[in-house]
């Protein structure tokens, strides 16, 4: 346990950073899924839209720093790759 002043202020950040970056982590985690599900249907048109919602959120990550943004562009060309694919 941190006994500095500053170092209970730095735990507490480091919580409440971790605790937001695993919500937005987890919604882009969602978006994902609702995105390949709808792939494995073949529902393009529904399928564009989500890719539309998944690459906001992805590139809206990587700008926060919750995710490089290299491995940001990566996940996005894949996810494009799946759609065109349709």
């Amino acid at each position: 346990m941190a006994n500095h002043t500053d170092a209970i202020k730095r735990n507490r950040q480091s919580e409440e950073r971790r605790e937001r970056n695993r919500h937005f982590r987890s919604r882009m985690r969602n978006q994902i899924k609702k995105l390949r599900a709808a792939i494995d249907a073949g529902d393009k048109d529904t399928a564009q839209s989500e890719f539309r919602a998944a690459t906001s959120i992805i590139q809206r990550l990587a700008t926060k720093g919750v995710m490089h943004r290299n491995q940001a562009a990566r996940r996005v060309k894949r996810l494009h790759k799946a759609v065109a694919a349709l």
